[in-house]
């Protein structure tokens, strides 16, 4: 099976970034999923675009999942079984 790579854009002091970092933790145990936490705030072009959207994840093709979003919502964008 191949590794799936994920984007979660979020940024410290986020409650919200916090549970769906708690969410891709549990997706990774369950399937081979790798995935990257990018700090929005390091990037103007970023905060402009997802500022008031945090937590957004990302999949390798730019497929966007905006919050709230499940285990199950996790696994599909990923593209797993």
């Amino acid at each position: 099976m191949s590794e799936r790579q994920l984007t979660l854009l979020g940024t410290r002091g986020c409650h919200l970034c916090d549970e769906a970092e708690a969410l891709l933790r549990r997706a990774g145990a369950a399937r081979r999923l790798v995935w990257q936490y990018r700090d929005i705030a390091l990037d103007e072009t970023l905060v402009q675009r997802y500022g008031e959207r945090i937590p957004v994840l990302l999949n390798a093709e730019g497929r966007e999942l905006g919050w709230p979003f499940s285990l199950l919502d996790i696994l599909r964008l990923a593209g797993t079984p």
